[in-house]
């Protein structure tokens, strides 16, 4: 099968899948997958890269779950079984569990290939950007965080605490994200969506 017919496959899977959460659903996959087709190369498998793209989060535990650190591990073992299920071409599983385990940036994995670099970098490009500016406040209203601390936005005198605060997530994560791009296109990317988030910082200071 070609890609397309593949990612028909995968779209598939997920067409009787209770898809709650906004920020992890199958429009979240299918950006991911038109970014890291973008900024990936003809050396790069795009069949690895695509099926990474598409069960990257297909175990994916809140981020004020305890075993939030382990979603992409799980993730991966998870992707593997229906991957098997769907006849995916065994010699790439391997390459596919890496790039899915190596996307959060939670894990902490080193990516040991270009596929997973490429995966990594459009999965967190949802991050940044107007979508992330989005998926940002989406997510602190589903964990029941506040916009910000009203007495100290900008954590001037206290810590950081993004589980609290959705403005300081953008602190804690998102403005590091450019530097930590791994491809020569997601660096370009990611600055022009960082700007995206700047702009917002600075609008919110001056209303502020």
């Amino acid at each position: 099968m070609n890609l397309r017919d593949w990612e028909e496959k995968f779209i598939d899977y997920y067409k009787d899948k209770d898809l709650q959460d906004g920020s992890h659903d199958i429009y979240h996959f299918k950006r991911v997958w038109k970014v890291a087709d973008q900024i990936s190369d003809e050396s790069n498998d795009k069949l690895v890269i695509l099926a990474a793209c598409y069960f990257h989060d297909l175990v994916s535990y809140p981020k004020n779950h305890p075993d939030r650190s382990l979603s992409s591990l799980h993730a991966a073992n998870k992707a593997n079984e229906v991957l098997t299920e769907m006849n995916f071409p065994t010699d790439k599983l391997k390459d596919v569990a890496h790039a899915i385990h190596a996307h959060s940036f939670s894990a902490d994995v080193k990516c040991e290939t270009e596929e997973a670099r490429v995966v990594q970098d459009a999965d967190r490009m949802e991050a940044i950007g107007a979508i992330g500016l989005a998926r940002a406040f989406y997510v602190s209203g589903m964990m029941g965080s506040k916009l910000f601390d009203g007495a100290d936005p900008f954590s001037k005198k206290r810590d950081l605490d993004d589980k609290s605060f959705a403005l300081d997530h953008f602190y804690t994560k998102l403005f590091k994200l450019p530097q930590m791009m791994q491809t020569k296109k997601g660096k370009e990317f990611a600055k022009k969506r960082a700007d995206v988030l700047e702009r917002f910082v600075a609008d919110l200071k001056e209303e502020i």
